[in-house]
């Protein structure tokens, strides 16, 4: 690494990158380009440009990356229905592509010749983003401080010592030592007293939900209109991808929807605790499913909702740039052309109900399915014929002395 001259490094403004720009001035010599990925952090965006600034960054280049985030990312994982191990909705996997997308852009802007980043080498973080540098920018040099042989904070108590020392102002504190990385789509909080998967977090953590147990007596009910699997409207205002999200992360924090506190596999091996807060996406989720339930062909759905775990594995890992990503997606693009409605949810104590779904061009056919007169329009005697095709392979079975069932 002799010859670097000049790092794009991914800041935010947290506890590590604050020390991180620092420290490659010290270790290599050079300068350091801070770069910032504005996906909706809010007011973390104007004091880690001063920061930056303050800490001796050479240049401090900003994208405003809010609209492209949730447009060209959060909305296609929705679509997919892209959860990971059953809960996690994705929230800090999904901004990393763009992030790193944008530190590309960056790095060409800039004329630097290295990115690096601050990821832990015990992450996922450090995958996502080197995978989609390599992906777009295939020869790129990479510096990951926290793999560096030269790199000796190894805590987060020597890295509270080290901005001490610098005079450089950070989030975390000894007594609050959480990890947290904010976007539009969600927060995650890990580290600190969350290490013991047996302590509750503390209530004072949460930033964008209110407690359900304090949380309105009365419930809100909402509607979100969707074209083609994309929400486009809340409550009848037609508003942009971010404006949209911004607005369902309010009501749904307003309510204490969201919350989540599991303990996942992370892509190098290890179990991890966090806890999330992801109102708006919760929302969403609910609400397209209600849409997709009555305007997605059975088959169609089931076909999807297989590949909904490995685009959610695929994302977790860092390979949104990977051709089977984009083969997978090019499937479930086609499985939206119908997903064109409303759906109601009532947002209560925490929890997110769907109360009502439409759509002009629907699949439910209530003279159908109705349990009083149907006019000729199901004929039940054609259920028996049904039922014994099905049920051939089974009875042959039986007969041929292979079911081990009832003596």
């Amino acid at each position: 690494m002799a010859d670097v001259k000049k790092i794009v490094l991914a800041y935010s403004g947290g506890l590590d990158t604050s020390i991180i720009l620092k420290w490659l001035q010290e270790v290599y010599k050079c300068e350091v380009v801070a770069y910032i990925a504005d996906v909706g952090q809010g007011e973390e965006t104007a004091p880690a440009i001063e920061k930056a600034k303050n800490t001796g960054a050479c240049q401090v280049i900003v994208k405003d990356l809010k609209e492209e985030f949730v447009r060209d990312f959060v909305f296609p994982v929705m679509r997919a229905n892209a959860i990971y191990e059953g809960s996690y909705l994705l929230g800090t996997s999904i901004a990393r592509p763009i992030i790193a997308k944008g530190q590309i852009e960056a790095l060409r802007e800039s004329g630097g010749d290295s990115v690096s980043h601050g990821a832990t080498g015990k992450g996922n973080d450090q995958v996502r983003f080197e995978l989609t540098c390599m992906a777009l920018q295939p020869n790129v040099k990479i510096i990951a401080p926290w793999r560096d042989p030269k790199w000796d904070l190894t805590s987060r108590e020597k890295m509270m010592d080290y901005a001490e020392k610098h005079g450089i102002p950070v989030p975390t504190t000894k007594k609050k030592p959480y990890s947290m990385d904010r976007n539009l789509l969600h927060i995650s909080y890990e580290g600190g007293v969350l290490e013991d998967p047996w302590m509750e977090p503390d209530e004072e953590m949460f930033l964008t939900t209110v407690s359900p147990m304090k949380a309105p007596d009365a419930p809100a009910y909402v509607e979100i209109d969707f074209e083609q699997g994309t929400p486009v409207s809340v409550n009848g205002e037609r508003l942009s991808p971010a404006a949209l999200l911004t607005k369902l992360n309010e009501l749904g924090g307003a309510h204490g929807v969201g919350r989540v506190d599991l303990v996942e596999n992370r892509f190098v091996g290890m179990k991890s605790r966090g806890v999330y807060e992801t109102p708006g996406g919760t929302i969403l989720y609910a609400a397209h499913r209600a849409v997709e339930s009555i305007t997605m062909d059975r088959e169609v759905m089931l076909q999807r909702d297989q590949l909904s775990p490995k685009i959610a594995q695929l994302v977790y890992n860092g390979f949104w740039y990977a051709p089977e990503m984009e083969a997978l997606m090019t499937y479930v693009d086609k499985s939206q052309e119908n997903v064109t409605g409303t759906a109601r949810v009532r947002l209560y104590k925490g929890n997110c109900q769907v109360a009502g779904r439409r759509a002009e061009k629907t699949l439910y056919d209530p003279k159908i399915s109705t349990f009083e007169e149907d006019e000729g329009a199901y004929d039940q005697q054609d259920a028996t014929g049904f039922i014994r095709l099905n049920a051939l392979r089974l009875r042959v079975r039986n007969r041929a002395g292979f079911f081990k069932g009832i003596d």
